[in-house]
């Protein structure tokens, strides 16, 4: 695909820049957080290598990207807040180390990411079955499902990790 001019995007980037910035801060009341929604929101926009004269409503377009990225950042940060109190509840002796918590957190990321779009029970099912090592036996009682709803479940999943670009 052939790459856009520059100074059509650094004019799109003027013209909005400080409007976006403004209009995330407001939603997260956090300028560090704003700039970096910001920031991948434009990002995004050039990945996408979307020609910014054919966006009728740029305010539009950019602040629906940047609802879905505060929207992504707020799900990963409850999934690392509940990681970290599992982690509090180990004895010292068999808790990972800072390095380790960090590599794990990031592979509940790229897992997290991997899974998205699917059913919240389809990814109850993978969690059980990846994470808490459950048997598909005892997924099936603990979700009141069939074991071959299970087995299909984890099918879906695993088809999902496969597919995405996360590198799960």
């Amino acid at each position: 695909m052939q790459s856009l001019p520059t100074s059509k995007l650094g004019f799109f980037f003027s013209d909005h820049h400080r409007w976006l910035l403004q209009h995330i801060q407001r939603r997260l009341r956090n300028h560090a957080d704003a700039q970096d929604t910001a920031a991948d929101t434009f990002c995004q926009l050039l990945a996408a290598q979307v020609d910014p004269d054919t966006i009728e409503q740029p305010r539009a377009y950019l602040s629906t990207i940047a609802r879905r990225l505060i929207f992504d950042r707020h799900r990963r940060r409850k999934l690392e807040l509940a990681y970290l109190e599992r982690l509090a509840l180990l004895p010292e002796a068999v808790a990972p180390s800072p390095e380790e918590q960090w590599q794990l957190t990031e592979a509940l990321i790229a897992i997290d990411r991997a899974l998205d779009g699917l059913p919240m029970i389809v990814k109850a099912t993978f969690l059980y079955s990846q994470l808490d090592g459950l048997s598909y036996v005892a997924i099936a009682q603990k979700l009141g499902l069939s074991d071959r709803t299970v087995s299909r479940y984890m099918k879906q999943a695993l088809r999902q990790c496969y597919l995405s670009d996360s590198g799960v």
